[in-house]
């Protein structure tokens, strides 16, 4: 049977490495994972119980395409908080996961075969994703002096939008306000859409997050409760559009997806009201980031630009090694850690750059860290 070309997109290559670290494990290896963006926490306890309160309270069905009506009202409640934007809720849009806003913000964006800017290294699902929606992902090579983040005077002028993240994976660094709007006046001196991937804020360190909200109401702002609420596989995100398009979004969500879970939903609305133990996680995240900043370069790891939010390092290891993919199956192998090779998010340096995660627990770290620095010393890269 036929395939569309447009189905031909790159694995996710993340997941072939977590792959090889099951099997190892399988095997009754002790793997330290470093390579998954993933909270080693579970979703907040009041989140649970919240859950199994409504469970035993009655079903849980469909819901409205655009989400429950509580918690579109508490997320626009957020910005008043962490950003001072006073957000009307009806803009607000509950979705399965950023994935499906992601999907939603393109389609409704993008007519097929225009061209879209990202920033490289970037995460490497909008490549794919605009792939399979028959549009052309353009790279942005940035520069670890711009901190890994794209700057207005690089953008290319025939696009129909950009893409941007902030905190950033794989970097974890940030757009300052200046930054970021300079891209968002570029994008609209080209036409262009701009659309602001903030689902690490809440994991910030030395500075809080801007978001694109604070600077202008004419962007697709994409945000998740998968990274600082802890919940990845609750699969339940959100998206903050322009008044004029909710409408758009709200059709295009009721034939694509019907409505996000309704039960993830209200664990969500849950977890918003737990702040106690969502900042204890944060503090662990702070102590590993340290850690990490201390320990990678002693390690040989030491190219690289400090992340100022999410829960990676992303580092330049080609005076090491032009195979990052070779490297991380060595460091699996005879070190026990996995770590993330960065092909996936950048197709022209990729192979020279490996992204380290400590979202696990502090111990974790602590033992990963002196597993790379065994391994490096063994392999004469420090001394």
């Amino acid at each position: 049977m036929r395939l569309s070309r447009r189905s031909n997109v790159d694995p996710f290559i993340v997941m072939d490495v977590m792959e090889a670290a099951s099997q190892a494990e399988a095997s009754g290896r002790h793997i330290i994972h470093m390579e998954v963006g993933q909270p080693g926490t579970a979703a907040p306890a009041g989140a649970r119980a919240a859950l199994a309160k409504a469970m035993e309270e009655g079903p849980l069905g469909y819901t409205v395409a655009l989400g429950l009506p509580a918690l579109r009202a508490r997320i626009a409640h957020l910005y008043a908080e962490r950003h001072g934007v006073k957000l009307d809720p009806a803009r607000v849009i509950v979705t399965s996961g950023s994935s499906a806003g992601f999907l939603l913000a393109f389609t409704a964006l993008f007519d097929a075969g225009e061209r879209v800017a990202l920033g490289a290294p970037g995460y490497p699902s909008y490549r794919q994703i605009l792939r399979a929606l028959s549009l052309e992902p353009v790279d942005i090579q940035t520069r670890v002096e711009d901190r890994y983040q794209p700057v207005a005077a690089d953008l290319p002028g025939d696009i129909a939008g950009l893409i941007v993240a902030s905190p950033a994976n794989p970097s974890g660094t940030m757009l300052d306000r200046a930054a970021m709007t300079a891209l968002i006046e570029a994008c609209t001196a080209r036409g262009a859409a701009f659309v602001s991937d903030e689902i690490y804020h809440g994991i910030e360190y030395e500075r809080q997050a801007v978001s694109a909200l604070e600077i202008t109401d004419e962007a697709y702002v994409i945000n998740s409760f998968s990274k600082y609420y802890s919940m990845t596989g609750w699969r339940v995100g959100w998206m903050v559009v322009p008044e004029a398009h909710v409408r758009t979004v709200e059709r295009l969500a009721q034939n694509m997806f019907i409505c996000p879970p309704h039960a993830s939903q209200i664990a969500a609305l849950a977890a918003m009201e737990c702040g106690d133990e969502l900042e204890a996680n944060l503090n662990v995240y702070a102590r590993n980031r340290a850690m990490m900043l201390e320990r990678l370069p002693r390690a040989g790891f030491d190219r690289i630009a400090p992340p100022d939010g999410a829960f990676y390092v992303y580092a330049d290891v080609s005076a090491i090694t032009d195979d990052a993919l070779g490297l991380a199956r060595d460091i699996l192998d005879k070190a026990g850690v996995s770590v993330t090779p960065g092909l996936d998010f950048d197709k022209v340096r990729g192979a020279q750059t490996l992204r380290f995660s400590y979202a696990r627990s502090t111990s974790d770290i602590d033992e990963g860290l002196s597993r790379l620095e065994a391994y490096m010393r063994a392999a004469g890269h420090v001394s």
